[in-house]
């Protein structure tokens, strides 16, 4: 009867009575080729884009026996295969760190089906004599402790959401080696997961802060804490005052911060006869004007002041300006007095031609709320009256309502006033006045 030949590794089978002579010599061929299949090497290379087949003789050293086949370096840029023969049993070692782009590689039995390396790493893999089949690490038995864990290798596709629960982790039993921070988001956590073991303690001393001066991280944590200060107490009105005066105000006990609003007095308007005509008086300044201060108790801060007196009219001349009024000594804040009214020519009626006394001003205001006038082409109204009653009455600075449809407003220009003799004198000015807010706490 004559040899045959094993299914896997292709062993000379002997008859009995068979190979005398050279039975010694058959079966040390057999013995070397056991050794090729459990501890053979062997370098093969890959054609990117080929089909290379690895072949199992029967009775002689092959490529296909060896326990391990290393793929030359190369870069594998179009799909490419691998075959071992059909119908054998074996377990291979598959060396694929010298690759390019591996996972375009198929290694595979001739016939059947095989796997693809996801990276340039070595691959396990087993021939059941239909497929090959690659030994993955997630289908062994056994446990891998903390220290077989590369740093970072643990990354969300790994991670069951439900899994990771507060019981699962001891204390200060991951470190930061062993998180991609980028990885822990909200839908990897399960729902009080993180307890107080989990956070990473900060300098924060637990306790409770008034109008708290906080530091927080990138993270949302707490990294400072200070009790803080209240924020600025709002402004209450405390003082006004009127007329052609002087006097001294004194602030609340506590207040560190003044709101001062101020206007000079009117300037008054001309008087003239028909052929001459006669312009209204200059509207005054009118500013408000923000003035810290320190105001200590028992001693509060106090500080002169005086509003400007409304120009006086005359027959048959130009008004007279308004006079300026002040705030605090040094001065803190001014609001000039209106100019005069002129005698205008009464035709023709050149808008170019200031009818009406020029307006004041309000230096170094926070807010200057004066109205420009000094150019209406009416020479019998107070310029721009309607917006000087609009600014004015906002302030507070309305002096009467009667008549109620034209109220008279402090620091307003006098009228003007015509005659066929000119014996009628130009309207007064009003005169100026303050108003102060402050900011104290009591």
């Amino acid at each position: 009867m004559a040899s045959s030949f094993s299914t896997d590794l292709k062993l000379e089978l002997m008859a009995t009575g068979e190979n005398a002579g050279t039975w010694g010599d058959k079966t040390n061929t057999n013995l070397n080729l056991v050794q090729q299949a459990i501890a053979g090497f062997e370098q093969v290379t890959l054609s990117s884009g080929g089909t290379l087949a690895l072949a199992m003789s029967d009775g002689a050293l092959s490529n296909a026996r060896n326990l391990v086949i290393k793929f030359a370096t190369a870069t594998i840029g179009a799909s490419t295969i691998c075959t071992i023969p059909d119908s054998i049993e074996k377990f291979y070692i598959f060396d694929c760190t010298g690759l390019t782009n591996p996972t375009n590689l198929t290694i595979k039995t001739a016939s059947g089906t095989g796997f693809s390396p996801d990276r340039a790493a070595i691959f396990a893999a087993y021939a059941d004599g239909t497929n090959l089949n690659e030994v993955s690490l997630d289908t062994l038995g056994g446990t891998v402790a903390a220290a077989q864990i590369a740093s970072d290798a643990v990354t969300t596709a790994k991670i069951l959401q439900s899994n990771v629960t507060q019981n699962k982790m001891a204390p200060n039993a991951i470190g930061t080696a062993q998180i991609i921070q980028s990885n822990v988001t909200l839908n990897k956590m399960a729902p009080n997961s993180v307890g107080p073991a989990q956070l990473q303690s900060t300098a924060v001393t637990a306790g409770s802060y008034t109008t708290a001066d906080i530091t927080v991280d990138e993270d949302g944590r707490i990294t400072a804490a200070s009790t803080g200060s209240a924020g600025a107490p709002d402004y209450f009105y405390t003082f006004a005052d009127a007329g052609n005066v002087t006097g001294t105000y004194n602030a609340q006990p506590g207040t560190t911060k003044l709101g001062v609003y101020l206007c000079g007095g009117g300037g008054s308007g001309a008087s003239g006869n028909n052929p001459v005509g006669a312009g209204p008086g200059g509207s005054a300044g009118i500013g408000f004007f923000s003035i810290p201060v320190s105001s200590p108790a028992p001693s509060p801060f106090s500080a002169p002041y005086t509003l400007g007196a409304g120009a006086t009219g005359q027959q048959n001349r130009e008004g007279q300006a308004g006079q300026s009024s002040t705030f605090g000594n040094p001065v803190q804040a001014t609001a000039t007095g209106g100019g005069a009214g002129p005698k205008v020519p009464q035709a023709p009626q050149d808008p170019s031609i200031p009818r009406g006394g020029n307006n004041g001003t309000a230096p170094g205001a926070t807010i200057d709320l004066t109205v420009t006038s000094g150019h209406q082409n009416s020479p019998d109204t107070p310029s721009q009256a309607s917006q000087v009653a609009a600014k004015y009455a906002s302030a507070g600075f309305v002096l009467s309502n009667d008549p109620t449809n034209s109220p008279v407003i402090f620091g307003m220009g006098g009228s003007s006033a015509k005659h066929p003799n000119a014996q009628t004198p130009g309207g007064p000015g009003n005169p100026g006045a303050i108003k102060i807010f402050e900011n104290f706490i009591s």
